[in-house]
């Protein structure tokens, strides 16, 4: 027989219609950051449910970052501002449960930090300009120190570039994406960066890729700037990924 397939119908819990209703509220900008929601009395008033189905749909709604409740507090749960942690949480957890792999983590960096540099060609102060080559500066004097908290140093000052670059695109969406899936790759492969044959090697490439991208973006060459980019990711990452999916991270060096 043709036609459409139809699934079964899903029972909807009275909680998850509280949050759906509770999540548009904020999405259509009726709840601001900082308003109150109403009493737990009040919530089971309009609902028309019990007083634990209030409580339940609290609970998935502070665990999503969207309130901030405490039992039988009289004054209403707090709407939050938007925190890339909830979606640090969520990309996280898709990870951690093979939902996406570690190719499409490492595709998906190479297209933000591309972006982030194209716009950071054409955007970018002489402040974030300075603030990008005192990182390389740090991450070059951390390769002479002593190996563990020379490594640290180098990290922590590679975050550094990347973050001053990300700002200098003037988007915060790729601010925010660009944390979140950084972390979250180096979570993954930490292990085996741990155990990379030659360390020293590896930051010194580093630094030769970012003193290039540094140089592009000084003169205002976005597409360089986003192709090298995309090389660096390729270069630093491709070893890790299986090499199934090395083909998928090779599309955007074409």
């Amino acid at each position: 027989m043709g036609g459409p397939r139809f699934e079964p119908v899903r029972t909807v819990r009275a909680y998850e219609r509280i949050v759906e209703q509770i999540e548009e509220a904020v999405e259509s900008g009726s709840l601001q950051p900082g308003e109150r929601l109403p009493s737990e009395r009040e919530l089971m008033a309009q609902f028309a449910v019990s007083r634990s189905t209030v409580r339940e749909a609290l609970r998935v709604l502070q665990a999503r970052g969207l309130v901030r409740s405490r039992p039988g507090d009289p004054h209403g749960a707090e709407v939050l501002p938007f925190s890339p942690a909830a979606l640090h949480k969520s990309m996280t957890t898709l990870a951690r449960v093979d939902e996406l792999s570690l190719g499409e983590l490492v595709q998906f960096r190479m297209v933000l930090d591309a972006s982030a540099n194209l716009l950071a060609a054409r955007l970018r102060t002489g402040e974030e300009l300075t603030e990008m080559e005192s990182a390389i500066e740090r991450m070059r004097a951390a390769v002479t120190a002593s190996a563990s908290a020379g490594y640290d140093e180098f990290s922590a000052a590679d975050v550094a570039f990347h973050d001053a670059v990300a700002r200098a695109s003037r988007n915060k969406l790729i601010q925010i994406c660009t944390d979140v899936v950084r972390s979250i790759v180096l979570d993954l492969i930490a292990e085996k960066l741990a155990a990379a044959a030659d360390r020293e090697a590896l930051m010194r490439q580093t630094i030769r890729h970012h003193e290039d991208v540094l140089a592009a973006i000084r003169a205002g060459a976005g597409q360089l700037a986003a192709r090298l980019s995309r090389q660096a990711m390729y270069d630093y990452y491709v070893g890790y990924v299986p090499e199934e999916e090395r083909p998928a991270l090779r599309t955007l060096l074409e």
